[in-house]
């Protein structure tokens, strides 16, 4: 369970300090109304390559990451892989079907 604020702040438990999205430690003013805001979220851990390599599942290349997390770390590589079949697909369509309309 996590407790957040909806925004990418959450408290962590072990430092007994509050978070950004990042994992930096960050400061709240004691005025803020915190409590009243904080949420509990459920987390589940996916594991994720630190390669990307799916075939290598070494230890050392696994990493337990937060649904959140493990989007982030894997956006280069579903940016890279996005534009490559957006590529494939144009070139296909220029080679058989000629230039597009």
């Amino acid at each position: 369970m996590v407790y957040h604020l909806g925004d990418g702040r959450w408290w962590d438990g072990d430092a007994g300090r509050w978070r950004d999205g990042w994992g930096r430690r960050i400061r709240i003013a004691v005025e803020a109304d915190i409590l009243r805001r904080a949420r509990r979220t459920r987390v589940v851990l996916a594991a994720a390559h630190r390669d990307h390599d799916t075939s290598n599942n070494a230890d050392a290349n696994l990493a337990a990451f937060c649904q959140r997390c493990h989007m982030i770390h894997d956006r280069p590589e579903h940016q890279r892989r996005r534009w490559r079949t957006l590529f494939r697909r144009k070139a296909v369509g220029d080679l058989f079907g000629g230039p597009y309309a």
